[in-house]
């Protein structure tokens, strides 16, 4: 992300959040303030982004909110009553959040904060339980931002880190998982992406559209993970509850497309640290 600046791509989510629930009638993740959140001018950003080529990214875009929500729900049945979503952009959970006793932490760039506070202003909505961290992953320390924001390193809590990691340094992401790794029964919801060499060809050239796309925002993809690497980080790291869903596994849970072949592709993980 440039500095100073919101992060494009987080509006380019939140396009695509709201462009499902118009275009695809909410039928993975159900979404009442994506729209409200983008302002007047969400119909014409969302118009601009119902192309064929976006759909994929769109229902990818569902599908890891979904599954992050879903596993948020069941982390509150174990009494996790902390959240953290990282890199939060736009994200609306707090302002659906359905547990009264739950803390909904964002951490994200000062300046994305910014642009937040003033979209929720312009839309009159607010989340009580919601708290900003503001953290530079690249430059600040997570724990710092959280405990200034009053997060209980103590307690149980639940992150969600989605659409971050491609474009973070291997350096940063190490170093936040090192820190949930200190964290009492820590979990975690991910998203990231294959080496662009392990993608088949005939979708290689679509997602390389994509890197230079988020290139020329000011926001390329630093980093990339094999299934077999990403796993081992995180077990090295005590983490060895981890449910990891590549376009195949996707593709059967949510799409209502069984017997797809493993491919390369994004993938959404669930890793939990034994209790």
């Amino acid at each position: 992300m440039q500095p100073r600046s919101f992060s494009r791509t987080a509006l380019g989510v939140a396009i695509q959040r709201a462009a499902h629930q118009t275009l695809d009638d909410g039928a993975i993740f159900r979404d009442p303030f994506a729209r409200a959140i983008l302002g007047e001018e969400a119909d014409a950003l969302i118009a601009s982004h119902a192309t064929e080529e976006n759909r994929q990214l769109r229902l990818f875009v569902a599908v890891r909110a979904r599954f992050a929500e879903d596993s948020l729900a069941a982390a509150v049945t174990r009494n996790v009553r902390q959240a953290v979503v990282l890199g939060a952009g736009l994200d609306t959970f707090a302002l659906r959040n359905p547990y009264a006793d739950l803390t909904v932490f964002e951490v994200d760039h000062p300046a994305s904060q910014e642009f937040k506070r003033d979209r929720l202003g312009a839309a009159g909505l607010q989340a009580p339980a919601m708290r900003f961290a503001p953290v530079d992953f690249e430059t600040q320390q997570l724990s710092e931002g959280l405990q200034a924001a009053g997060f209980d390193h103590r307690r149980p809590a639940f992150f969600v880190w989605l659409g971050v990691v491609p474009y973070l340094t291997r350096e940063a992401i190490l170093a936040t998982l090192d820190f949930l790794a200190t964290l009492p029964d820590a979990e975690l919801v991910l998203d990231y992406s294959e080496p662009l060499e392990s993608y088949p060809p005939e979708a290689r050239a679509r997602v390389e559209r994509l890197r230079e796309r988020a290139a020329a925002l000011g926001e390329p993809w630093l980093s990339h993970f094999s299934p077999e690497k990403l796993a081992g980080l995180l077990k090295a790291r005590g983490f060895s509850e981890i449910d990891d869903l590549g376009p195949a596994e996707i593709g059967e849970r949510y799409l209502g497309q069984p017997g797809r072949q493993r491919r390369a592709g994004p993938h959404v993980l669930r890793a939990r640290k034994s209790p």
